[in-house]
């Protein structure tokens, strides 16, 4: 609790925003619980969370009026209609599901919420990252924030009881290559999407600032050269 207030106050100093992951699940019984937990938060001056839960998102609202509610890619907003609930609501921010495409994405900013998407990352092999298979698998539910990462792993593929790998080499039929959008920060600004989100989940901190300074530079790139292909 301490380190975490302390880093608020240090990236306020820069000028930085902090927003917070509260987009798991919730039982009922751990909605008290997360008053107690977010408080000292909110008092530091905490921007705003990321929410899955609609209930926990109602239950925020009523407690902390003065944040702010970001949808969370994992509430698997695809349509206007659900974009312009959620703004009557009290949300801030949507984070669409990341299956989405671009013209589907420009209908959800045409409701006047922020949009933020996915640009950079691993890639969920479940529909909007709501997967029960590391939850099947070992007990550990993606959706409560304990997603062991079960696609990543090898496994052999069989057709009518015999292996498909003729090869004998380690395959993983379920792991996905990375997402990398680097060539379409033009038209993503374009759209007028608000926000980027860079994937870092499980990932070195070395790793992150190197993608995030790469998107930067051309992001930066693109507004000096006005938004022409880069």
């Amino acid at each position: 609790e301490e380190t975490l207030c302390r880093a608020i106050y240090y990236a306020h100093l820069f000028d930085r925003k902090v927003y917070m992951t509260l987009n798991t699940l919730m039982k009922q019984s751990e909605l008290e619980e997360v008053e107690e937990f977010l408080m000292p938060f909110y008092k530091a001056g905490l921007d705003g969370v990321i929410v899955q839960d609609l209930g926990l998102f109602s239950f925020l609202k009523r407690t902390f009026p003065l944040l702010e509610l970001h949808v969370s890619t994992q509430m698997a907003v695809t349509g206007p209609k659900a974009v312009k609930m959620l703004k009557e609501e009290g949300a801030v921010r949507v984070v669409p599901a990341r299956e989405l495409s671009l013209e589907e994405i420009k209908l959800l900013k045409a409701e006047g919420l922020e949009v933020e998407t996915f640009i950079h990352g691993a890639m969920c092999y479940c529909y909007s990252g709501q997967c029960f298979f590391s939850s099947f698998l070992g007990g550990r539910s993606g959706n409560r924030g304990k997603c062991a990462q079960s696609c990543r792993l090898p496994y052999q593929v069989k057709l009518s009881g015999k292996e498909t790998n003729v090869s004998k080499k380690e395959e993983y039929p379920l792991s996905l290559k990375d997402m990398c959008s680097i060539e379409l920060v033009p038209e993503l600004i374009k759209a007028g999407i608000d926000s980027f989100k860079i994937e870092g989940r499980m990932k070195r901190p070395e790793y992150v600032a190197g993608v995030t300074a790469i998107y930067r530079k051309y992001i930066d790139l693109c507004f000096e050269n006005n938004l022409q292909n880069i």
